[in-house]
């Protein structure tokens, strides 16, 4: 169980979960002796370079992992379509130099973005489940990247993908059978706004939670966090929370448990520490 924040370089967290005076390049660092894990939000926004993952990856415990947040270049810009050079690039960018420390990568859709099969089936396709192939994927890269030479950092295990959906239309069979072919998992997203499901797709859970009554914004209860800590346990003991609100029928429990993600994304108000490590407290996690 790994329970942690979405992003870490936030203003108004300085002073306030953050020690006043403390350096912002150290703002990773003492994060990362919080929490087990952080998504990486810089990624979203624009391609990083290889220096900027290595550093990271140097400035946490050995035993941290991060998420990575997909380029909106490819989810929302380009939507799914010719986005083979940009995922190249996106790899090329050096996501791998985070090594054994590389969680699974988020793939987040904008609210307007409808079900489409054909679309999705072709992307799901194309993303790379191991290491070999993503750097094979890299080297396809186009002029807007150098490339990025990670032959030599160790990553052994497989590659994760969550996809985090925000329209009603895939509220449907044939997605969540789209997404447990390719053992993709579907985003289990705490939200006012959005659907809420809880298919099981892959062999992990990736849960974020946007505010419990404003998105963003608001915190999280004890009753609401006994309740996701609840859901936590389930997951990662390989069973299906009993509220849970699912598309197809309840899974097999898995007698290996499944790894769970759990991060907080309501920053606004500065609810997400505190929020992700009283959640962590119920779970029995760091």
């Amino acid at each position: 169980m790994r329970i942690g924040i979405s992003g870490w370089v936030y203003a108004p967290w300085r002073g306030v979960f953050y020690p006043s005076g403390l350096p912002q390049r150290e703002e990773l660092s003492y994060a990362a002796r919080r929490f087990r894990s952080i998504e990486i939000n810089g990624t979203f926004y624009r391609l990083q370079r290889p220096e900027h993952f290595a550093r990271w990856r140097d400035q946490t415990p050995d035993d941290f992992v991060f998420a990575v947040k997909g380029p909106r270049y490819i989810t929302h810009t380009l939507r799914l379509r010719d986005v083979e050079a940009p995922l190249a690039n996106f790899f090329a960018s050096g996501v791998l130099r985070l090594g054994p420390k590389l969680g699974p990568m988020l793939w987040q859709f904008p609210p307007s973005m409808q079900f489409d099969a054909a679309r999705f089936e072709s992307f799901l396709a194309s993303l790379p489940r191991d290491a070999r192939r993503a750097r094979a994927l890299a080297c396809r890269h186009d002029a807007h990247m150098d490339g990025d030479d990670a032959a030599g950092v160790d990553i052994r295990e497989p590659l994760r993908h969550a996809v985090e959906i925000r329209h009603e239309s895939f509220r449907t069979p044939a997605f969540v059978e789209l997404l447990r072919r390719h053992a993709v998992a579907l985003v289990c997203a705490d939200s006012v706004r959005w659907p809420q499901l809880m298919d099981l797709t892959a062999d992990f859970v990736y849960c974020r939670l946007h505010g419990s009554r404003q998105l963003y914004a608001s915190g999280y209860g004890d009753e609401a966090l006994d309740r996701w800590a609840k859901r936590v346990r389930t997951w990662a003991r390989g069973g299906e929370p009993s509220d849970a609100d699912r598309v197809l029928p309840r899974t097999r429990p898995s007698a290996r448990g499944r790894d769970v993600f759990v991060y907080f994304d309501n920053d606004v108000k500065v609810r997400a520490p505190a929020d992700a490590a009283s959640l962590a407290r119920r779970t029995r996690g760091r």
